[in-house]
């Protein structure tokens, strides 16, 4: 019998799936694993994984990059740039944002988007955002958007120019129904924030702390319960992003209950950080503003109860970077939350004009490593669940990403478990001057990344190159389907 030939063997790690942690080899061959096992046959090439951990690498299905402002800016965050954050922090794959603007067709908001994303090390897909869902997008844009793998879209509850009305929630929700397609959203009042925000700036209140003030839990809760009860009445799976607090995760929770196909997303900002962050000399607090907002102390140890009763059951970065110098203390830089241009007297913007969004794409799983697993809240297993294979099932990507089973695409984490590290944003990959993560202690870390069966990086060095990335089609999946279940027998959206 003649031995199979692998390109690479991953060798004598403690290997870590969704479900069980074994001793063992990991067999690579053509990017993909073949095979898992002691005592593999010699690889091309080995990588030792002794005293080590080994995951799959993570997916982070909630970033933004390089993306394209109606005014023609563009992210500062490159895909080059993002994605060797990505890899060098072990994310292998990631899902990020194809805009549409009001009062444009869903191509004309995104030209030449996709060949810039074709400069990714590692690989990517895509959620469409839904701004303006006229008959023309729901017709014929978004069913040929699905039918070319984009299966996913984003709707915003807030936000000018982005939010949409419960009455054009309904239609996105249906047309995604008909074409099986997931639904994402971000839950918060609009109406509510906008009285907040008047009310706080002619108090004079305008630091970046008013920032959470402007949007309280309550905000969320009551968005959270909307869009919740309107998916239930059209029978359309979807997925909360970035919950940040208990209230909002019990809205979830209930109606997982009543068997809704509903899933909670959060981020590591919403598990470590709090309004002490969105305070601080020089202006430190603009640094940590973010929608939702940073929560009191203590909202943290709530948001990972809610982690462990499987209620939120995906950590994303949610990356959104807007650098310190150039955009958070100085309006008119565009961004998510920017409200019209108010300067403070010493010059600094006030609350509602400080772009919303922190970087987080690199820090995203060492912090999730480190606060999880060895302050021991999780397990491997829910370490790999939360990291990758949740939101491979959540976005079609099942038996690809997330998984180290032979026929698995070969993306792979090697986690030093004993390494300290303090993060630094001198050390980072991201094209972004700041991390709200600025002298965070964290242990373990990854010590190698691989992607598609090559090492991408080692020892910190990313060796990817831009356009290593392959861009990942998704068809038709389970999840994405509706329950069957709607109110009174009547079927709506396939009548409509």
């Amino acid at each position: 019998m003649v031995e199979r030939a692998f390109d690479l063997v991953v060798r004598g790690g403690l290997v870590a799936t969704a479900a069980e942690v074994f001793e063992g080899d990991i067999g690579i061959l053509g990017g993909r694993i073949v095979a898992l096992g002691r005592g593999l046959s010699a690889g091309r090439e080995e990588v030792s994984a002794r005293g080590m951990i080994v995951t799959p690498g993570g997916l982070d299905p909630h970033c933004h990059l390089e993306e394209l402002g109606q005014d023609g800016s563009v992210h500062e965050e490159s895909f080059a740039s993002g994605s060797a954050a990505a890899l060098a922090g072990g994310t292998t794959s990631f899902i990020c944002f194809l805009p549409q603007w009001k009062g444009h067709s869903l191509a004309a908001s995104a030209p030449g988007y996709e060949a810039r994303a074709a400069r990714s090390r590692c690989d990517y897909s895509f959620h469409q955002i839904i701004t303006d869902p006229t008959p023309e997008v729901l017709e014929r844009e978004i069913p040929a958007l699905i039918a070319r793998g984009v299966r996913s879209l984003k709707v915003f509850l807030t936000y000018d120019p982005l939010r949409l009305d419960d009455a054009q929630l309904i239609q996105v929700l249906a047309v995604a129904r008909r074409h099986q397609a997931f639904v994402t959203i971000h839950a918060e009042n609009y109406e509510a924030i906008g009285w907040r925000i008047d009310a706080l700036l002619k108090a004079g209140l305008t630091d970046p702390l008013q920032h959470a003030w402007s949007r309280p839990p309550v905000v969320e809760r009551e968005a959270t319960h909307r869009a919740i009860a309107l998916a239930e009445l059209v029978d359309q799976p979807v997925q909360i992003f970035h919950v940040s607090c208990e209230e909002a995760a019990e809205e979830i929770a209930r109606a997982r209950a009543r068997g809704v196909k509903v899933w909670g997303e959060t981020c590591p900002q919403y598990l470590t950080l709090s309004h002490d962050d969105l305070q601080g000399p020089d202006f430190a607090g603009a640094k940590a503003v973010c929608s939702p907002a940073l929560r009191e102390k203590g909202e943290n140890e709530k948001v990972w109860r809610r982690i462990l009763d499987g209620t939120l059951d995906v950590v994303s970065s949610d990356h959104c970077g807007f650098s310190f110098a150039t955009a958070k203390r100085a309006p008119g830089s565009g961004g998510y939350g920017m409200g019209s241009a108010n300067l403070r007297a010493d010059g600094t913007p006030a609350f509602n004009a400080i772009p919303n969004g922190v970087p987080g794409i690199e820090t995203r799983l060492p912090v999730l490593f480190s606060e999880g697993v060895s302050k021991g809240r999780i397990d491997l297993p829910h370490f790999v669940r939360l990291s990758s294979a949740n939101a491979a099932r959540l976005f079609g990507l099942a038996g690809r990403k997330g998984s180290l089973m032979p026929g698995a695409d070969a993306d792979i984490v090697i986690w030093d478990p004993d390494a300290e590290r303090t993060i630094r944003n001198a050390d980072l990959h991201h094209a972004i001057d700041y991390t709200p993560w600025e002298g965070f202690a964290v242990k373990g870390f990854p010590h190698v990344t691989i992607a598609g069966g090559k090492v991408a990086v080692r020892g910190g060095e990313v060796l990817a190159q831009p356009g290593d990335g392959r861009f990942l089609a998704r068809g038709a999946y389970d999840t994405a389907k509706p329950s069957g279940r709607v109110p009174d027998g009547f079927d709506a959206a396939s009548a409509g």
